[in-house]
């Protein structure tokens, strides 16, 4: 029966891409029409518009390839129209993009009328010993066996579930041949690939500055407004107690006293600066360590699961540590959860963190600092952050980092 479901999700499969293809094409006429109308001046919006909706359409083919992601290839188009159109103009992906429209037009539905016809070919063959029967004559030949006798009919089963064989396996083949397609068409390029990379590392460059800098002034302000004013408050108390001894020793015991208070004062808050540069317990006791203390001491009841066998690097573990810190404040000010879940798990190379919640969802990134700050702070160990976080929720924030294997 699981060979009956296969055969049927693949030959769905190749109806979907039929009709993608379709649709695709409609797109490559459209665009073909309005560039057409474009050069008589009138057709430049339709031309914009056709664009952007091909692109779409095939970032939603991208998106559906079975295996490893396929990003999106286009340079970024903004601005007034002019400038729109003469950016996608300038991108080699567009001429790729009308290509693959043209082949996947030609190939898909081929693909489909070619796998639909072997089923209806093998179911004929194997109803041919039936038909026959009921009708003599209505079929005369099947794959070369003449069909004149009830001898020959019933023959005609063999070279039918041949056909049925091929019929099976044919549709898994052709799929294949379409995603090579597609990938070999909507990829980028090994040259848009490269300049990818290098305007990501650009921006992910400019973004650990910034965040070094941010952090360089929170642990300025830290020490300004913390220890150093305890620092100094107690070296005013010991000044004055000095000239006090002589004369009034009791005063002096209380300034002493006090300033006792300020130094434990200072060493406490020295040490919340210490921890938060890079928290004792992964020292101690590893990442899956310090997301126990993390969970422990959050304000929202959190299921924990972490499947950590070896310690990262220690770089990694901080990094994920404040990611894990601040989400689930995150979710204690803002989500209304009931309950927060984290998940954190290092399979092939990669470290995958998920944390959700059972809030009201809504989160974005846009409109505040701590979802930005989790990017900015995980764009330096080239990670990736999604959030999906509709409104009612749930809010979920996947997170993937490689590591070293």
């Amino acid at each position: 029966m699981s060979g009956v479901r296969r055969a049927w999700r693949e030959l769905e499969r190749l109806a979907v891409a039929a009709g993608l293809a379709c649709l695709g094409m409609v797109c490559f006429l459209a665009t073909l029409l309005a560039a057409g109308l474009g050069l008589l001046g009138v057709g430049l919006p339709l031309l914009d518009r056709t664009l952007a909706g091909t692109r779409e359409l095939l970032d939603r083919q991208r998106h559906r390839l079975p295996g490893p992601p396929v990003r999106s290839p286009y340079r970024p188009v903004a601005g007034p129209l002019a400038t729109r159109l003469r950016t996608a103009a300038g991108d080699p992906a567009t001429y790729r993009d009308l290509a693959y429209l043209f082949v996947h037009f030609c190939f898909a539905p081929a693909a489909l009328a070619l796998a639909v016809g072997l089923w209806l070919g093998a179911a004929q063959g194997v109803a041919v010993p039936l038909i026959h029967t009921v009708a003599p004559g209505a079929v005369d030949n099947y794959l070369g066996v003449p069909i004149d006798s009830p001898r020959n009919a019933a023959l005609a089963v063999v070279p039918a579930l041949l056909v049925g064989v091929g019929a099976y396996w044919l549709p898994r083949g052709l799929l294949h041949l379409d995603d090579r397609l597609t990938r070999a068409l909507l990829a980028p390029t090994a040259r848009a690939a490269l300049a990818q990379r290098v305007e990501e590392l650009t921006d992910t460059r400019a973004q650990t500055v910034d965040a070094q800098a941010a952090e360089l002034r929170r642990i300025e302000r830290d020490l300004h407004d913390g220890a150093q004013a305890r620092l100094v408050a107690m070296a005013m108390n010991l000044g004055l107690a000095e000239e006090l001894l002589a004369r009034d020793p009791e005063a002096a015991r209380g300034l002493v006293a006090e300033a006792r208070t300020s130094a434990g004062t200072a060493l406490s808050e020295l040490r919340d600066v210490v921890r938060g540069i890079h928290p004792p317990v992964l020292a101690d006791r590893g990442l899956a360590g310090g997301v126990a203390a993390l969970a422990l001491g959050a304000a929202l009841p959190v299921d924990l699961d972490v499947d950590l066998p070896d310690r990262l690097a220690a770089p990694l573990e901080s990094a994920l540590y404040f990611t894990v810190a601040e989400l689930l404040t995150n979710a204690a000010r803002h989500s209304g959860a009931a309950r927060v879940a984290v998940r954190l798990r290092r399979l092939d190379g990669t470290v995958r963190l998920t944390v959700s919640d059972d809030g009201r969802g809504g989160a974005d990134p846009e409109r505040g600092t701590g979802l930005a700050g989790v990017r900015k702070r995980l764009a330096a160990f080239d990670g990736r952050v999604r959030i999906s976080s509709p409104a009612g929720g749930p809010t979920v924030v996947d997170v993937e980092l490689p590591c070293e294997s």
